[in-house]
């Protein structure tokens, strides 16, 4: 059987246009990987803001404060990017800006506040964007039995971007460390990096990725954004026929949240509880992006054999796995075992959610519907990052009580999961379209 066969793609999809589309998530997960993860946010804490006890809730109240925006604007955007048909060119505007921003981190040094958080806000709010429109591609490309793999495929790739990135940082890092060189010089040098290779490689997404969306006539008597925020009451006032779909959302406001706790706060845990060194972290987030890619790519296929549900169900298993092993590590080994686990769960289950989100999505409003599907998961990266920051501050800097409160937020996914009706689901959809 083909690895990627073309059985799994709608009519007129080429397998080439997947790969755009795909390169994607390979060039924005170097953001999330060196930016979120490994590098930028642990020097925010120590080097930015100094080390100060509020240096860690300072840095998820950045975070949370860029999530409040992409919540109020990002299911706005997306109907308008339906109604419109602009998907793709509001994809190359938040990516331009993301790149932007991105650079802008490299001219935060020691105390520069401002301008980390600015450039910050700028890069996060973009970023999501440009995850959101990209995302709502997904079901013009597979065929609804194939919505696992194909996600996979690209959920996977994306990983290599961010190994791709994190290499790159690495080896600077290292060669600038061995000269003697501080972190307030070569960090920098890592933003620059990072954006040079989101910019790049993006280009083969504008190249290969079609816009298959016709403007709706609606878009011409109501143009701008008064259009979009009439779908948007239209949406909200039959959303009790999408019940399933905001079962969904509602369990991915809870296991999203513990997510962006390890995405924003692995490397602060790793260097704050376990005396990581930047290399050490580095290295660490590395094997997890190995993992992950693994995972996302070999679950894409299992999800599809059994289901979205259950396949989403194991996976929020594992993540409670993961939060109790992270703290009882009182060593690196346990903590690389959670890591490899955490890598193996974040992979498949972000994918699993961004299929199933399409499988709920009537054809019509795919980047309306996906963008609410942003909503909820940036709310979770309110929620979760907060929740740790707070737990942090009121213990004093307990991050091992930080890192199993995040538990409690997967068990809830979980019992949020058991309503969905993954059938139901995908008949309202279906129902909405015609």
């Amino acid at each position: 059987m083909a690895l990627f066969p073309q059985q799994a793609l709608n009519d007129g999809v080429r397998k080439r246009e997947v790969f755009g589309w795909a390169m994607y998530d390979f060039a924005n997960s170097g953001y999330t990987t060196v930016v979120l993860t490994a590098v930028f946010n642990s020097y925010f804490v120590g080097v930015v803001a100094g080390g100060a006890e509020w240096a860690t809730f300072a840095w998820t109240l950045v975070i949370a404060a860029s999530s409040l925006v992409v919540m109020l604007t990002m299911p706005a955007i997306g109907a308008y990017a339906d109604l419109h048909a602009r998907k793709k060119s509001l994809l190359a505007t938040s990516t331009a800006a993301c790149v932007a921003g991105t650079a802008a981190l490299g001219l935060a040094g020691g105390g520069d506040l401002r301008i980390a958080v600015a450039a910050m806000l700028v890069s996060n709010v973009c970023y999501s964007y440009g995850e959101s429109l990209t995302a709502a591609f997904l079901p013009e490309l597979a065929r609804a039995d194939s919505m696992g793999r194909v996600s996979g495929w690209g959920w996977s790739f994306g990983y290599f971007g961010g190994m791709l990135s994190l290499g790159l940082c690495l080896a600077y890092v290292l060669s600038a460390q061995a000269r003697g060189v501080p972190a307030t010089q070569f960090v920098p040098v890592t933003m620059w990096i990072t954006a040079a290779v989101y910019g790049i490689a993006s280009l083969a997404t504008f190249a290969l990725l079609r816009e298959r969306a016709v403007p709706d006539a609606a878009a011409e008597r109501e143009p701008g954004l008064s259009g979009a925020l009439r779908q948007l009451a239209r949406t909200a006032r039959r959303a009790r026929s999408f019940r399933d779909f905001n079962w969904l959302l509602a369990c991915a406001v809870f296991y999203q949240a513990g997510i962006a706790v390890v995405v924003a706060l692995a490397a602060v845990y790793a260097e704050q509880a376990l005396g990581f060194k930047q290399a050490q972290t580095m290295l660490l987030v590395f094997l997890v992006n190995i993992a992950a890619a693994l995972g996302a790519f070999a679950f894409g296929y299992w999800q599809d054999r059994i289901g979205h549900k259950p396949a989403l169900g194991i996976t929020l298993a594992g993540w409670i796995v993961m939060a109790a092993l992270a703290y009882l590590s009182d060593g690196p080994a346990l903590f690389w075992a959670a890591a490899v686990i955490a890598g193996l769960c974040m992979g498949s289950s972000q994918s699993a959610g961004r299929a199933m989100a399409g499988v709920f999505a009537p054809p019509a409003q795919r980047a309306e519907f996906y963008g609410l599907w942003t909503f909820a998961t940036r709310l979770s990266a309110i929620l979760g990052p907060l929740t740790y920051g707070a737990v942090t501050w009121a213990t004093g800097g307990n991050h091992r009580l930080a890192i199993l409160s995040t538990a409690v937020f997967f068990v809830l996914g979980l019992v949020l999961l058991v309503p969905v009706d993954v059938r139901r689901g995908q008949a309202a959809a279906e129902a909405a379209s015609g």
